[in-house]
């Protein structure tokens, strides 16, 4: 009998128990997700084959799931025990993925924009003080709440 040492992965509000030995690896086979998750191959298979989980195939056929997939299960298995159907789990989990997509695409845009405040004070900042009372003069009233809504954020 092989002993493993266990240690605790604390995401997004699930606490998962992994074999030490398996930490940081990039993807597990199909077998290593059933033992860590204690889900049987064929059900994840079966949610697999639903989308409510993403394999990669080897070129001879096994299925590898990444890290992820772990916490994914243990939020079905949740999910199917306060009563939802697959086919709603597999809809929250979309809508999930949808919206950490959306908060990324902000953070970037966010970003662009410190730019370009940055640069924009920085220009202001070489002006004599004519050139800069008139700049600020042609700035709307909605670009400079904006501004210092960003620089809030920013800071």
């Amino acid at each position: 009998m092989v002993a493993y040492k266990f240690i605790n992965l604390y995401t997004k509000n699930h606490n998962v128990t992994v074999r030490s030995d398996l930490v940081g690896k990039e993807k597990l086979k199909i077998g290593e997700l059933a033992e860590i998750t204690g889900i049987t191959k064929r059900t994840i298979d079966y949610y697999t084959n639903l989308g409510l989980l993403k394999a990669e195939r080897s070129t001879s056929n096994y299925r590898y799931y990444p890290q992820e997939a772990i916490v994914r299960l243990q939020k079905i298995e949740e999910k199917k025990e306060q009563g939802m159907s697959l086919e709603k789990i597999k809809h929250e989990l979309e809508k999930e993925n949808v919206e950490e997509i959306d908060i990324q695409e902000i953070r970037l845009h966010m970003q662009y924009l410190e730019k370009e405040v940055s640069t924009l004070l920085e220009q202001i900042n070489n002006k004599e003080e004519t050139t800069q009372h008139t700049i600020k003069q042609n700035i709307s009233s909605d670009s400079v709440a904006l501004m210092q809504s960003l620089l809030l954020l920013i800071t």
